[in-house]
């Protein structure tokens, strides 16, 4: 019953009469690949194949699931919902034509079949088939286009991310992993704040991964620090302080340059600014370079605030031992109100024992073993 060229369309004939099966494939054969069921279940199973129809041609009257229901089945059904299906049949009045369409049959030819007009109807569908094919195939690619295209961005986002924060890190000699510590106790306060009621709308989409990801540039404008002041293995005078505090607006001013070339008004690298400029912000009013207070302070300053000073205080410096971790959440709830976000650091407070495993976790020899 089936012709072996490959290249051809496959016809599935279902009819429960032999004779009848034989008449359409005497006039199909030549041009298609035809395939015969004279049973319901016997069609369905040959639909859902490892070889499907492109069409089928459907009897409606047939013993124990009639053609209705062989078709509602097949539309049910991801694997076949859209194969054609030309119902072929006796019962020729309107509302069994209606019927048969709102079952989603393409077409309706009433039986005894015209040869071509079964051809012509045949023809017309699987171009309209194949069309529908094309469309569909052409969506999946485009839609995996965009897919690829938005992993390839997200990429690049992440890798110049990467290598602007390096940059900071080159630069002073004691950051070790300073760096990768902050992303991560930014990430845990984010995620803790975010089912805040006054803060839940900041963190919306991808927010917390931005934050994540532009952790690294807070400290970038340490690039434009002269090595005298930057590296001083002591304290900083006054004058020289004030030098140092200049890391925050030389930080967005290479930033707010790098937003310019990419030519959008609200770029990935929008919050990497707000953090560099705002980090020493206090939410007193006293802190630098603005002198910004409370709630006009970016969130993404006031979160990389509380990571910048706590990894500060548990990190050795030449002038300085480093603290324990118990101590610096200490320091830092005394700072709730004055130098801290209140609500952020009873946030703070609650997941401090986060801040401990990341800083165990990312340990290097600038953080002494007694702040894990």
């Amino acid at each position: 019953m089936e012709e072996r060229d490959e290249k051809k369309p496959i016809i599935l004939i279902v009819d429960d009469t032999p004779g009848n099966i034989a008449i359409l494939n005497s006039f199909l054969k030549g041009q298609y690949r035809t395939k015969a069921a004279i049973t319901g279940a016997e069609a369905l199973d040959l639909a859902m194949g490892k070889e499907a129809p492109d069409l089928i041609l459907l009897d409606i009257m047939m013993p124990d699931m009639d053609g209705y229901e062989v078709c509602r089945q097949l539309k049910r059904d991801a694997r076949t919902v859209d194969i054609p299906v030309i119902f072929l049949t006796s019962k020729s009045s309107v509302q069994d034509e209606q019927k048969g369409l709102e079952l989603g049959a393409v077409d309706y030819i009433a039986k005894p079949p015209s040869p071509p007009i079964v051809m012509a109807r045949i023809k017309t569908q699987l171009y309209l088939k194949s069309v529908r094919d094309f469309l569909r195939n052409k969506n999946v690619f485009l839609a995996a286009e965009v897919e690829r295209r938005t992993r390839d961005v997200s990429m690049i986002q992440d890798v110049a991310m990467a290598a602007m924060g390096s940059l900071a890190e080159t630069r002073d000699n004691e950051t070790g992993g300073h760096i990768r510590r902050t992303q991560y106790y930014v990430k845990a306060l984010s995620e803790e704040a975010s089912v805040m009621p006054r803060l839940k709308n900041y963190f919306v989409g991808d927010a917390i991964e931005l934050l994540y990801k532009s952790a690294p540039l807070h400290d970038i404008g340490k690039i434009g620090i002269p090595d005298g002041i930057l590296l001083k293995p002591d304290r900083l005078t006054r004058e020289e302080f004030e030098v140092m505090k200049k890391h925050t607006t030389i930080g967005r001013s290479a930033i707010l340059a790098a937003e310019k070339r990419l030519d959008s008004p609200d770029s990935f690298l929008r919050i990497a600014r707000e953090m560099a400029w705002t980090h020493h912000e206090k939410w007193d009013g006293t802190g630098y370079p603005q002198g910004l207070s409370g709630d006009g302070i970016p969130v993404s300053g006031r979160i990389m605030g509380f990571a910048d000073v706590y990894d500060a205080l548990i990190s050795k410096r030449v002038y300085k031992p480093a603290l324990s971790h118990e101590e610096a959440v200490a320091i830092i709830g005394e700072g709730a109100g004055t130098q801290f976000d209140p609500r952020l650091a009873d946030v703070f407070q609650g997941i401090s024992g986060r801040f401990k495993k990341i800083a165990q976790d990312f340990r290097d020899s600038e953080v002494v073993s007694d702040a894990s």
